[in-house]
């Protein structure tokens, strides 16, 4: 049966785009699904602000530690505890008694994007950019308590009221960082170790249904707060999440034997794009909700750094986290030729098998696990991890391959080292899911403009209005449509997806496995199928273009007991 979404009507408090739609050229059909179109703009692309000439590859590739677990005060508990920022209990909180536990704050720090760049504040966790990564491992309950430090007044874009979602997490709703649930920092007093208020998140590290087939290794967390996405993981909120289990083991030794050693020969890298105006100082454009593109290129908060790395197999979770940015990558060398490399993981799955490729197209939070030999390359030869989509306008790529690409990070080889990694031929076997025939349950999801504002079936986000309240455990398949000249890279909260079709065909190899955000280009009409377990009440889906979702691209679902 169709399942029509709810009829509230539109919010009129929600404030009003600024600029009007456009068509252009979308990308070219290099992906067998995409197709090619073109169009006329509807309004003038600004001229784009003088930017900083900046040296690359002058500044060695950071690389965020490992969090630290400690032990929390006040005891942290499936309610609220004192000083904790109001919340619902945690779901099975008994069942799943935390193991470990972390305090991560959120607080202003000083950052140089490059070595020839003025400081800037920025807000981080722990007041790094990116925040620190967290090893976990499935089995072992967590705790995060993220506690808000940031100025109560500050100068600049963004909200100091936040919460942090954990993108991915298969989490309970009180944990999973709903965007209506922000909170303020508050002054530090007698009985506070830290300023701030806090909020205490429940991760179980369990897999969807107890399923061992669904384990999701490569997450990442980042602020959610309703409005305010965009502006404050601009500014620097944001950080990898890894698990580890039986298969991904984290060892070179055991299970699947991959490249192992997080920040060694594991490396997250947080891919993105800033702009830079002619002084050098960080800009964000907070009256332009069509969003905007940088001017300069980062990995791990750095303008094209250096990585120096050893002649053997290396590790690369690799995560789209710009605004509006697409990124193509390749492995190229110094002449421009592309090399292989093997594609294990799209958004933090692991494939049933992997795939040797040479580019990967990569959407706003969308994440890619490649491993690259540089055994292969002698001592002194330098790599170079590039981006050749062309984006001029912050509504989607051209369509266009830059020649020869943005050289965003270069690799330098040195002399081979022991390596007891492997590639194996098979990685995690695929849950079946139900046949798509017996599905009864359907819903239509139209991502678009109405009355000059960005809008999921014609309504804007309402943290109160609920959408759609799909039964726990119960199979839907969702038809997800873009039209006008906009791309919209779709995410769904709680549980992983799969893509049914795209176009009408059948997905690349690259995403026949578990998606948790699926990009979607003008134009694309594409079917999921969804099944939410384990945990029921309120989550969301949006668009992840963060100017999109800050502008109401946004919907509430409530996960309902079955047969409700």
């Amino acid at each position: 049966m169709d399942v029509p979404p709810a009829n509230d009507g539109l919010d009129p408090s929600r404030r009003k785009l600024l600029k009007g739609g456009a068509y252009a050229t979308t990308l070219a059909a290099a992906y067998g699904w995409l197709s090619p179109g073109t169009g006329t703009a509807q309004t003038a692309t600004p001229a784009p602000s003088p930017a900083p000439y900046l040296e690359p590859f002058l500044d060695p590739l950071p690389v965020s530690p490992v969090k630290s677990p400690t032990l929390l005060y006040p005891r942290p508990g499936r309610l609220p505890v004192p000083g904790e920022a109001g919340r619902e209990p945690h779901q099975r909180y008994e069942e799943f008694l935390p193991q470990r536990e972390y305090e991560l704050v959120a607080r202003a720090a000083r950052h140089r994007y490059h070595l020839h760049l003025p400081e800037e504040t920025v807000w981080g966790y722990d007041g790094l950019v990116p925040g620190p990564t967290f090893v976990t491992r499935i089995g072992q309950p967590v705790m995060v308590r993220v506690r808000n430090a940031l100025p109560q007044e500050h100068v600049g874009f963004g909200s100091p009221e936040i919460i942090t979602h954990l993108h991915s997490g298969h989490v309970g709703s009180a944990a999973d960082g709903f965007t209506g649930s922000y909170y303020s920092p508050i002054k530090a007093g007698p009985n506070l170790r830290y300023p701030g208020a806090f909020y205490d998140h429940h991760y179980p590290q369990y897999p969807s249904n107890g399923d061992l087939r669904k384990v999701t290794n490569t997450l990442w967390y980042h602020d959610h707060r309703e409005d305010y996405t965009g502006p404050n993981v601009y500014r620097g909120l944001a950080g990898f999440y890894l698990t580890f289990d039986a298969l991904d083991s984290g060892s070179e030794h055991t299970g699947l034997r991959l490249p192992s050693g997080v920040g060694r020969y594991d490396i997250p890298l947080l891919l993105q794009d800033r702009k830079f105006d002619s002084g050098g100082n960080l800009v964000y454009e907070q009256f332009d909700p069509e969003g905007f593109l940088g001017n300069h290129f980062l990995v791990n908060g750095k303008v094209q750094p250096y990585f120096r790395v050893e002649g053997r197999k290396y590790r690369f979770r690799l995560l789209n986290g710009s605004m509006a940015r697409w990124f193509e990558m390749v492995l190229a060398d110094e002449g421009n030729r592309f090399h292989n490399f093997t594609f294990i993981g799209s958004d933090g799955n692991l494939l049933e098998r992997p795939l040797t490729l040479q580019k990967i197209l990569l959407s706003m939070a969308e994440r890619a696990d490649i491993i690259i030999d540089f055994s292969k390359y002698p001592p002194g030869t330098k790599l170079y991890l590039l981006n050749r989509l062309e984006q001029n306008d912050p509504r989607k790529p051209s369509g266009d391959r830059l020649n020869p690409g943005i050289r965003m990070l270069r690799f330098e080889v040195g002399p081979r080292t022991a390596d007891n990694s492997v590639i194996p031929s098979f990685l995690r076997p695929l849950a079946p899911m139900p046949d798509p025939r017996d599905v009864g349950i359907r819903r239509k999801w139209d991502f678009e403009r109405n009355n000059g504002q960005w809008s999921i079936n014609g309504k804007f986000f309402d943290a109160e209005r609920v959408d759609a309240a799909p039964g726990l455990q119960v199979p839907e398949i969702w038809r997800l449509e873009t039209s006008g000249g906009w791309a919209h890279p779709v995410h769904v909260h709680l549980d992983d997806f799969r893509i049914l079709s795209i176009d009408g065909k059948a997905p690349p190899p690259e995403w026949r496995g578990r998606k948790d955000t699926i990009p979607m280009l003008p134009g694309t009409r594409a079917e999921i199928l969804v099944q939410f377990h384990d945990f029921t009440g309120k989550y969301v889906m949006h668009c992840h273009h963060h100017a999109h979702e800050d502008h109401a691209m946004m919907i509430r679902f409530d996960v309902v007991p079955k047969n409700t």
